[in-house]
């Protein structure tokens, strides 16, 4: 059946400078459409985030991926595949509040304690 989305908020979209690893880079212009997929012939969630043409967010959530809250309306998560730690800022706490990374990522943990193996 393919990827199915099953959350969308607006956000704005940075990247961690990749020389630094300190400051962070804005890869969005303004709040864009940030959405969290399903994939259940391949048992995998990713959350994807296009501005115009280009993907300013590609992530296949793990097992073992945290999402941080940083700040009241800043959360962060590092993204070993694709070597990068992504930022979203939202517009208010209760933004923030509404995604749910830490669900999600424990339901990829289960899966995979079942045995459920994916490939990416």
């Amino acid at each position: 059946m393919g990827e199915q989305p099953i959350f969308t908020c607006k956000a704005h979209v940075f990247h961690i400078d990749p020389k630094t690893k300190r400051s962070w880079m804005s890869a969005s212009s303004a709040a864009v459409s940030v959405s969290f997929f399903y994939d259940s012939s391949r048992n995998l969630y990713r959350i994807i985030s296009v501005e115009g043409t280009k993907a300013v967010i590609n992530s296949t959530i793990t097992a073992n991926m945290t999402f941080t809250k940083t700040s009241q309306k800043f959360g962060q998560w590092s993204d070993v595949r694709a070597n990068t730690v992504y930022g979203l800022g939202f517009a208010s706490e209760a933004e923030l509040g509404k995604v749910g990374f830490s669900k999600i990522r424990l339901e990829t943990y289960n899966s995979l304690q079942l045995g459920l193996s994916y490939e990416v």
